[in-house]
């Protein structure tokens, strides 16, 4: 294991600053088998320092009872069927979600959220990425008033030189800011954080994404080499067309999971996070990162696939897209002019 680094742990120092706990809370760090013990070790380290106390759980690793490689959905299996642990989580104030995939789009999440008990996700991320992109206190204002605009709004539309002509209703949406912590009871955040996403219920998106040669592809961790086309009708994506080995991956993985909701929207959003580099999938290994840092990376519009518990669908199939250089107007107002954030 690598050496522990001083100002990684003052990142951790930061995080738990800002989330406020109260020496009468109880503190949950949940763990699984599978978890990055660095960032454990320095978590416990960190909390200790401050003088808190807590209690670890740590759960075994499940295997994912399908064909398809799953990877970074946000959607942590390990509470499935685990009722004890879940009384335990509910009772609890604050829980430190050290899971491998993290508990954003975990069928459990809802019912723990409104128990009252917050969660603080720590992205599974080597701490040289947290560290380099700790909780900013500027981010908070940006998200919330990024937040709002969504909120007021009632489209939401996406177009681009490639072709991107995607609109969302945006009166049927549940719109959500993460600024990187949480001090409220009930409330989920993840470090790294600075991203609003709207989650839409049913028959909200319409439209065309085109995906060019440098866009993002999370689930895979790497950019797109080539050009990709979804055609999105009420939320589903109808048809994917492109000439490239970026589409036939794309295709075969959604066909691998044999539900109609791996094709569904999740989310749909935009980065802001100044401190996130576009470049981060070309400097580190791919064990080291998540790519949380992507999906906030400033002025990317963030289309997704997959779970989303807003509309009731649960899927283990999941795909993060960060689009560059997209114009995004709420009421033809616009707030991200071609990859700038306004």
């Amino acid at each position: 294991m690598e050496k522990i680094q001083n100002y990684w742990v003052e990142s951790f120092l930061t995080l738990i600053d800002l989330c406020k706990i109260k020496t009468n809370e109880s503190i949950i760090v949940l763990t699984e088998t599978r978890s990055r013990e660095l960032n454990v070790i320095i978590l416990e380290q960190a909390i200790k320092k401050i003088g808190l106390e807590f209690i670890k759980i740590e759960i075994p690793s499940k295997p994912y009872l399908i064909d398809p490689i799953v990877k970074s959905t946000g959607a942590s299996n390990i509470l499935d069927g685990n009722n004890v642990y879940i009384k335990k989580l509910k009772e609890s104030d604050i829980i430190f979600d050290l899971t491998k995939e993290g508990l954003m789009h975990s069928k459990q999440t809802k019912e723990i959220l409104s128990s009252g008990t917050r969660i603080m996700n720590i992205s599974d991320e080597h701490p040289e990425i947290l560290s380099r992109l700790k909780p900013d206190l500027h981010l908070k204002n940006r998200v919330k008033e990024a937040v709002l605009k969504c909120r007021n709004s009632s489209i939401m539309k996406v177009i681009s030189d490639a072709g991107t002509n995607l609109e969302v209703n945006m009166k049927k949406t549940n719109t959500v800011g993460v600024w990187g912590w949480t001090d409220k009871p009930g409330t989920l955040a993840h470090w790294p954080g600075g991203l609003v996403v709207s989650f839409p219920n049913t028959s909200c998106v319409n439209g065309k994404l085109v995906f060019q040669t440098g866009d993002i592809n999370l689930t895979f961790k790497k950019y797109f080499d080539t050009e990709v086309t979804f055609d999105i009708e009420n939320d589903f994506v109808k048809t994917i067309s492109g000439k490239g080995t970026d589409k036939k991956l794309i295709e075969k993985y959604f066909k691998s999971f044999n539900d109609k909701n791996s094709y569904a929207t999740s989310h749909v959003g935009w980065g802001l996070n100044n401190k996130s580099r576009y470049e981060a999938l070309t400097m580190y290994d791919k064990s080291e990162l998540n790519g949380t840092e992507l999906r906030a990376l400033s002025g990317c519009f963030l289309y997704s696939t997959g779970a989303n518990e807003f509309a009731n669908r649960f899927t283990e199939g999941h795909f993060d897209l960060p689009m560059m250089d997209c114009t995004i107007l709420l009421d033809d107002n616009i707030v991200v002019d071609k990859g700038y954030v306004v």
